[in-house]
C-alpha cells in the first residue's frame, strides 16, 4: 500500500511505530548532515528527518535532490520531534525516515504553493490544479461539501427523493440566453442546456413524487460578475400541496440548520418584507440589513419640494437621505471623493448634498445658501438623526435614485466596516410584482417565470390592470445578496394559457413551447410550489467571502472562459459537418 496513515494524522501516541505515508514535498531544509522534508497532502503536513549517521546512504543522497511538489513514498518511524511546532497538529513528531521512493518528480511549480502566494489570478486559473493545493482553495472545496452533505441530510430528513433531471432539454425564449447544442442525428435542431429543471420539477409534482430536491448544475449564457458563472449549482426543491407558508418555514429552517451546524449560529429573528417596502426603504429587493441606514424621504410621497429655491430639489420626483450615524466629521476632501464616487458611470447620480450634524447641535450643508438652519433641522429631525450624524441625500427620478442611493448605502456600509461577513442577517422579501413592462419590447415580462401563480387575491385584476398584479413569490435574502427564489406555481391549464397570453404567446406559440406541460395539467396536476437557492452564492456568504470564485473547483473567468483547457475553443470542420453546421468567416 501507498501509505498507512495520512500527512495530518500522526501524533505523539504513534511514536516508535513504523508507518509509511506518501504526499508532496512542499519544502526541504538541507543542513549537510542532515535534511527535513515537510510532506504535504489534503489533511496536513508531516516532518520528515533524513539523518546522515541514521539513514541509508543512498536514502540521504536522494532526499538532497528532492525538489518542491516531488511526489514520493516513504516508511520510517515515528519519532518525538526536538523542537516542537505547536502551530501543526503533528508538530510533536517527525519521522525517520529509512526507505524513500520517488513516485513522481515535478516541475518547478509558477508560483508557491503556499496559503499566501505570489501567483496572480490569472496564472492561479491556469493552473488551477496546482491553487488546489493550496489549503485556502482546498480548505473552500472542503467546506461546499460540508454545506452540500446537511442539505442532503436536512432535506432527506424531511422526506425529499433527489432525483436527477435531463441536461439536454428544449430551448424557451423567456429568461436569460440558453447554451445550445446542435443535435448530430437531427438535423438544423438543437438541445438547450436547463437555466433551471423548472418545468420537470413541476411536472414530478403531477407525477407524484410529493417532495423532489435536486443539487444540480444549471447554465446561463449571460455576462458574468463576482458571484456569477456560466454553469452554476443549484439547491433546487419542488413541494406539492403546498401553500407559501409551508414552503418559507421549510427553507428557513434548512437556512437556521445550516447556519447552526456550518457556522454554529443561532438566528433568533428571520424577518419578511414586501418587495414593495425593501424598494422604497432600501431602494433594491435584496437588502442587506445588517446595519440600518434606511432611506428617508424629504419630499412627501406624491409631493413637492419646500421650501422651493433650490432648482435640484424642485426638478426632481424624489428626494432620498440616509443617516450616516457618527460621520459628521468626515472631511471636505472625503466629501468630495463620496461625491465623485456617486457621479461614476456604474452609479450615475449627478451630485450629492450633504448635512453635518455637529456635536455642538449646529448643522452645516453644502447648500447652506439655499436652506438656513431651521430646515435643515426638520430634515435632521424627519431621519432621526443627532449630533454627530451625517446626512446623504439624492435626488431626481424616483427608480433612478433609489438604485443610486441603494449603490452609496452599501459603499458607506463598506467603509465604516458595517457588512461584518461573521453576522449573518437572513430575510424574506414577499409579494413581487407577477410582470414588469419593457419598454424596448413593448410588452411584459415575468418578473420570475411564466409559471409563477398570482395572488389569489389579484387574479381578478390580470384583465384590467396586469401591472399591479402580485406574485406568490419569494426571496431569500442572506447579507444583502440573494440565495434563493421561488413560488407557488399556476397548476391550472386555462390560468396558464392567460398567463402566456399577457407575456405575448399567441396559442401556436405557447402550445409549441409548452404545450407538454399544459397537457400534463389537464391529468390532475396538485397545488405546488418550490424554491432553488443559488448553492455556489450560499457557500460563499457562509464562508466570509463576496466572490464564489474559490468554492468553484474549475470555475470560468470574467469572459466566460476556461483558461487552464482553452474553453471554449475551435471545433473541427469534420465535427461541423456531422452537426449540420456551416460558419461563414467572411461575412
Amino acid at each position: 500500500m501507498y501509505r498507512s496513515h495520512n500527512c495530518g494524522e500522526l501524533n505523539a501516541s504513534h511514536i516508535n511505530q513504523e508507518v509509511t505515508i506518501a504526499g508532496w514535498v512542499q519544502k526541504s531544509r538541507d543542513k549537510g548532515f542532515m535534511v527535513w522534508v515537510d510532506l504535504r497532502d489534503r489533511y496536513g503536513i508531516t516532518q520528515l528527518i533524513f539523518d546522515e549517521q541514521r539513514t541509508d546512504k543512498t536514502v540521504f543522497e536522494k532526499a538532497k535532490s528532492l525538489g518542491r511538489e516531488f511526489v514520493i513514498q516513504v516508511k520510517g518511524t515515528v519519532i518525538e520531534r526536538e523542537a516542537k511546532n505547536k502551530n501543526m497538529a503533528t508538530g510533536d513528531i517527525e519521522i525517520l525516515v529509512t526507505e524513500m521512493t520517488l513516485l513522481n518528480a515535478a516541475l518547478t511549480p509558477p508560483f508557491t504553493i503556499e496559503d499566501e502566494t505570489d501567483g496572480g489570478e490569472d496564472i492561479r486559473m491556469k493552473y488551477r490544479y496546482l491553487d488546489i493545493r493550496r489549503n485556502p482553495v482546498k480548505n473552500s472545496l472542503l467546506f461546499r461539501h460540508k454545506v452540500a452533505m446537511e442539505v442532503r441530510k436536512y432535506l432527506s430528513d424531511l422526506d425529499f427523493c433527489e432525483v436527477e433531471t435531463p441536461y439536454l432539454i428544449k430551448s424557451t425564449p423567456e429568461g436569460a440566453r440558453d447554451f445550445v447544442v446542435p443535435s448530430r442525428m437531427n438535423a438544423g435542431q438543437f438541445y438547450a442546456l436547463p437555466q433551471s429543471p423548472q418545468t420537470f420539477k413541476q411536472l414530478l409534482m403531477v407525477g407524484g413524487m410529493d417532495k423532489y430536491f435536486q443539487i444540480v448544475k444549471c447554465f446561463r449564457d449571460e455576462d458574468l460578475r463576482a458571484d456569477r458563472q456560466p454553469e452554476f449549482t443549484q439547491i433546487d426543491c419542488e413541494m406539492a400541496f403546498v401553500e407559501q407558508e409551508d414552503i418559507l418555514n421549510v427553507f428557513e429552517g434548512l437556512t437556521r440548520h445550516l447556519l447552526k451546524e456550518i457556522k454554529g449560529i443561532d438566528v433568533a429573528e428571520f424577518p419578511r418584507m414586501t418587495y414593495d417596502y425593501a424598494m422604497k426603504t432600501y431602494g433594491n429587493d435584496k437588502p442587506d440589513i445588517r446595519f440600518d441606514m434606511r432611506f428617508c424621504p424629504l419630499i412627501p410621497e406624491g409631493g413637492t419640494f419646500e421650501p422651493k429655491g433650490f432648482p435640484v430639489f424642485d426638478d426632481s420626483e424624489i428626494v432620498l437621505a440616509i443617516n450616516v450615524e457618527g460621520c459628521a466629521n468626515f472631511t471636505r476632501k472625503q466629501l468630495d471623493e463620496l461625491t465623485d464616487w456617486v457621479k461614476r458611470p456604474q452609479v450615475g447620480a449627478k451630485g450629492l448634498v450633504y448635512v453635518r450634524y455637529n456635536e455642538d447641535g449646529t448643522l452645516k450643508s453644502s447648500v447652506d445658501k439655499f436652506f438656513n438652519e431651521a430646515v435643515l433641522k426638520t430634515w435632521a429631525e424627519k431621519c432621526k438623526a443627532k449630533s454627530g450624524d451625517l446626512l446623504l441625500i439624492l435626488s431626481g427620478e424616483t427608480n433612478k435614485t433609489r438604485t443610486q442611493l441603494s449603490a452609496l448605502r452599501m459603499e458607506m456600509a463598506t467603509r465604516l466596516g458595517l457588512r461584518k461577513p461573521e453576522v449573518f442577517a437572513p430575510l424574506w422579501v414577499v409579494d413581487f410584482p407577477l410582470l414588469e413592462w419593457d419598454e424596448d419590447s413593448n410588452r411584459f415580462h415575468a418578473m420570475h417565470h411564466p409559471f409563477t401563480s398570482p395572488k389569489p387575491e389579484d387574479i381578478k385584476l390580470l384583465e384590467t390592470e396586469p401591472g399591479k398584479v402580485r406574485a406568490n413569490a419569494y426571496d431569500m435574502v442572506l447579507n444583502g445578496n440573494e440565495i434563493g427564489g421561488g413560488s407557488i406555481r399556476i397548476h391550472d391549464r386555462e390560468l396558464q394559457s392567460k398567463m402566456f397570453s399577457l407575456l405575448g404567446f399567441t396559442p401556436e406559440q405557447a402550445e409549441e413551447q409548452f404545450g407538454f406541460l399544459m397537457n400534463a395539467f389537464q391529468f390532475g396536476a396538485p397545488p405546488h410550489g418550490g424554491l432553488a437557492f443559488g448553492l455556489d452564492r450560499l457557500v460563499a456568504i457562509l464562508g466570509g467571502q463576496e466572490t464564489i470564485r474559490d468554492f468553484i473547483a474549475f470555475p470560468k473567468n470574467n469572459s466566460g472562459r476556461d483558461v487552464m483547457i482553452d474553453a471554449p475553443s475551435v471545433i473541427d470542420g469534420s465535427q461541423l459537418n456531422e452537426l449540420h453546421i456551416k460558419i461563414d468567416f467572411t461575412s
